[in-house]
């Protein structure tokens, strides 16, 4: 009777978002990053600079979403980033986003 009484108290915890069908969001990852971005060279968008900082950020890819591609590559903020942004982000690897900032020039 305990085990019922739990699984019925679990079975309203569920959730599932009809927008995805219950699916997770999920970014491919690349095999390796591209040349551009282990060169150092900057991502031009919304007219500004952004360059790649020698560290990363672990998250769930639940926990961005894509605003560009640059050179083949996308390009994501946080959800929870409003503009104007102080990081944006390439994944490189599960979980791991490579994140950029301006440089006053």
């Amino acid at each position: 009777m305990v085990i019922l009484g739990m699984l019925i108290l679990t079975a309203g915890c569920t959730t599932v978002n009809p927008e995805n069908g219950g699916q997770v969001q999920s970014y491919p990852a690349p095999v390796i990053e591209a040349d551009w971005i282990r060169n150092g060279e900057p991502i031009e968008y919304d007219g500004h600079q952004w360059y790649p900082v020698d560290d990363y950020e672990v998250m769930d890819d639940s926990e961005v979403f894509q605003i560009t591609e640059y050179k083949g590559v996308q390009v994501f903020v946080e959800k929870i980033a409003t503009k104007p942004y102080q990081r944006i982000y390439t994944k490189f690897d599960k979980n791991k986003f490579r994140y950029y900032e301006q440089r006053d020039e």
